[in-house]
């Protein structure tokens, strides 16, 4: 308590609120919990620093200004009431001086809101609506990505792969909401053969409101796991709002990763289901998993196409076979397919291995969720090391599902036979370790207090010929 009061007051009070704000994307409510709940703002920028972009100066310095003006006020009602005698006036003007830190913690929200309503939304609402009408008069193939994972690696597939033979737009990175679709569509050209929209869902409703402001003509749904359960509750409501996307397509052009148990009880017999072993009527066979990528050869009838690729991890064969066979049908020779599969490689921080002192690392920390961490936990099961070493903070947004989910990740993480376990501190740790007893667990557990000393001196924890597969990411605004 005492070093929360004392924190209140200190020079970087203020930049801590501001990247408090930018660190919950500018949204009031997770920017609230957080405040709340913090016990000490002077650790709130332990990993990272406030990134000094315009807003966030413009916020800082409204703050600033804010909390020096009430300052000054509070010191001239202490001077007047001592000036005057006045006890009352001593007692109030002190309240004004102390509560500034608990006042502008709120009240930094007000120009958020006032901006969003009065300057934000309606021009956003006038970029929806023109991106609505490009959307639906634009001639191309519009392949809708959605999903609870996956989506921006089949995105990015989708994208290198068509590219071979098509004019292939996509939306870049993970812009993958209402207002990035429509600045998407701004930057258009209109000839394009094949545009390329990833559906980020966060909440029931914007899936189905997605598609009808995009107007796809066919879609990829890459799996369901709990994600974002703090908003849609339960895996059902999740389920619900991704496969939105089939129903607007009434099932025609739908595919759907078979792989995903989870979705299978949202699979219509008009979907296409693809896995690891089938694709679009093609049988893969024959693969083989390693650090430097895939391999797996893919047969219709008297056909025979065989690719390689530099993803790893056996996950990632079904969605490789599935863009290779799409591709085909959509009009590309073999040679383009084989040479478009050969392009694609692992993605920042998905699945991305590295070598570090003669050990190999597999870096999975961009977020995460259930089914990735069954992906993690796979790859470092099939692959040979002197020693391995798995390393996760665990999950967030699970909501009801943390406990479940977590225990289940024990359970995961124990039959992968990892030699060392390494556990980030936070609410998620005990289900943990419960599921790694659950399921009899014989290594070394680790628990770490402070993740950004570990990764940071990672180099001296690992030696020669281990294999590290390190998954997830815990923000700073999750305890």
């Amino acid at each position: 308590m005492i070093s929360k009061l004392t924190s209140l007051y200190r020079p970087s009070y203020a930049a801590a609120l501001i990247y408090m704000l930018q660190s919950t994307e500018y949204q009031i409510r997770p920017y609230l919990r957080w405040v709340w709940r913090t016990d000490d703002f002077s650790g709130v920028m332990h990993r990272r620093t406030l990134e000094r972009t315009r807003p966030a100066k413009l916020l800082l310095a409204a703050l600033s200004l804010g909390m020096l003006v009430q300052i000054a006020a509070g010191l001239l009602l202490v001077y007047l009431g001592i000036w005057h005698n006045l006890t009352g006036g001593i007692a109030f003007g002190l309240a004004v001086l102390i509560s500034y830190p608990f006042i502008w913690a709120y009240l930094i929200v007000l120009p958020l809101v006032l901006g969003r309503e009065l300057i934000a939304r309606p021009k956003e609402q006038m970029l929806l609506n023109e991106s609505d009408a490009i959307f639906a008069k634009h001639s191309g193939i519009k392949i809708a990505v959605a999903g609870s994972y996956g989506k921006t690696t089949m995105k990015e597939l989708l994208t290198t792969v068509l590219d071979e033979g098509l004019k292939v737009a996509a939306t870049p990175a993970n812009k993958n909401v209402s207002i990035s679709h429509a600045r998407f569509a701004a930057n258009l050209e209109g000839d394009e053969q094949v545009l390329v929209i990833e559906y980020g869902e966060g909440a029931p409703g914007d899936v189905a409101r997605f598609a009808r402001t995009t107007h796809p003509t066919h879609a990829v749904i890459t799996g369901l796991a709990p994600a974002h359960l703090d908003h849609y509750k339960t895996l059902q409501a999740a389920g619900e709002d991704i496969f939105a996307v089939a129903d607007y397509l009434k099932g025609k052009h739908v595919y759907v990763n078979g792989e995903a148990n989870a979705a299978k009880p949202f699979i219509k017999s008009s979907y296409n289901v693809f896995d690891r072993h089938n694709a679009l009527g093609w049988k893969v066979e024959r693969a083989h998993v390693s650090l430097s990528g895939i391999g797996f050869v893919m047969t219709k009838a008297s056909q025979e196409l065989e690719l390689h690729s530099n993803l790893i991890g056996r996950h990632q064969v079904g969605y490789l076979a599935f863009v290779a066979a799409l591709a085909l049908e959509l009009g590309l020779s073999s040679e383009q397919v084989q040479h478009g599969i050969a392009k694609t490689k692992p993605f920042e921080h998905r699945m991305q291995p590295y070598e570090l002192g003669g050990a190999w690392v597999v870096d999975d920390t961009y977020n995460g969720n259930l089914e990735g961490i069954r992906a993690g936990t796979e790859l470092l099961k099939e692959l040979k090391a002197k020693r391995k070493i798995y390393i996760t903070p665990g999950l967030v947004d699970q909501g009801e599902e943390t406990e479940r989910v977590h225990q289940e990740i024990g359970r995961l993480i124990a039959a992968a036979h990892p030699g060392i376990v390494v556990l980030m501190k936070n609410s998620t740790t005990d289900f943990i370790k419960n599921g790694l007893k659950a399921g009899d667990f014989k290594g070394e557990l680790r628990i770490e207090s402070d993740p950004l000393d570990f990764y940071t001196n990672l180099k001296h924890f690992v030696a020669a010929g281990d294999l590290v597969v390190m998954q997830n990411d815990w923000p700073d605004n999750y305890a």
